[in-house]
């Protein structure tokens, strides 16, 4: 009896050794079919939020002008008020382009019920049962005067966040940012100029500037809004039916355009440091590292001129000590 034992352990060792080996062939074959292929048909691996310029195939005149080199900064298109038709569009033109989802729905069930989530859910019932659609938001910017809002509707969950996710992109627009705080007065655009409402529905929500280091005291959906944009601080009133997240996130949203819709005095914009769009500060900072550098490589550029300016006086004074000794033994 104990042989017949050791001789039922020993097989699936056997078995186990047989399936290593068979898939160490499929994994050469597969390596050696992958080194076959032709050059041309090699697949090109794209990271993350990268866009092929290659592979896009534009289908419109900017995105032609996008591709080609000719508009190299956002605020052209912007500025013209010009619809941006096409998301690669704006990776291209913002590198440091970021996306979020926001929690608008709710899990449902025993156990899990009432947490937040990406994805509303809504059902329609009908003779062959129930028809469940999934819709959620998506925000865009690059945290430095930039935002975008999708909303995307979709019968399953990865389509509804590609159109979010498509159409955040589409409505990107630049946002003016200043110091409009009385108690801080700093010129710095950590906040907002000056106070704005909107409205959507019955939710309404007004900000407020706020000094430097009271933080985004707004919803906390609001808040990653604010946050995508680069506003560090900010004061906050809401009013109307706020437990509906999509009407509210879309009145903050309307807020926000009237950021850019107001107009300001020219004395008011030096007073209160308002700037629109891209921070001059960081671009100042990106401008003085570069002269650094190149002072950097300057100096190094001398110092081996010196070293072959010495090393060349010095082979030609040894080239003259040669010449005079031989002069004086042929003497």
């Amino acid at each position: 009896m104990p042989e017949e034992k050791e001789t039922e352990d020993e097989k699936p060792k056997e078995e186990k050794v047989e399936e290593k080996a068979g898939a160490e062939e499929e994994n050469n074959e597969d390596k050696s079919k992958d080194e076959n292929l032709p050059k041309d048909k090699e697949v090109k691996k794209v990271p993350k939020h990268a866009v092929d310029v290659e592979g896009w195939d534009t289908k419109t005149s900017i995105g032609r002008k996008v591709r080609s080199g000719e508009i190299k900064d956002i605020d052209e298109i912007l500025d013209k008020g010009i619809c941006i038709l096409e998301p690669e569009i704006t990776e291209i033109l913002l590198p440091g382009l970021e996306t979020d989802l926001l929690l608008v729905g709710q899990s449902k069930g025993k156990f899990g019920g009432g947490q937040k989530r990406v994805f509303k859910q809504t059902q329609k019932k009908t003779q062959e049962g129930n028809k469940p659609k999934f819709a959620t938001f998506a925000i865009a910017g690059n945290k430095n005067g930039y935002i975008g809002i999708g909303y995307g509707k979709s019968k399953e969950t990865v389509p509804a966040r590609e159109k979010a996710l498509r159409n955040a992109k589409l409505n990107i627009m630049k946002i003016r940012r200043g110091c409009g705080s009385w108690e801080c007065g700093c010129r710095e655009p950590h906040t907002i100029p000056f106070a704005v409402e909107g409205k959507c529905s019955s939710a309404r929500i007004k900000l407020m500037p706020a000094p430097k280091g009271t933080g985004l005291v707004v919803e906390p959906e609001c808040q990653k809004i604010l946050a995508m944009v680069g506003i560090k601080d900010i004061w906050s009133k809401t009013g109307g039916q706020t437990g509906t997240k999509t009407n509210l996130i879309f009145a903050c949203f309307d807020a926000l355009k009237k950021l850019v819709s107001t107009k300001v005095k020219p004395d008011l914009i030096e007073n209160l440091g308002i700037i629109e769009g891209k921070a001059q500060g960081e671009e100042a900072e990106e401008e003085k590292v570069q002269p650094k550098e190149n002072q950097e490589k300057s100096k190094g550029s001398e110092s081996s001129k010196k070293k072959t300016e010495k090393a060349e006086d010095n082979a030609a004074k040894k080239g003259k000590k040669d010449t005079e000794e031989g002069e004086k033994d042929e003497q």
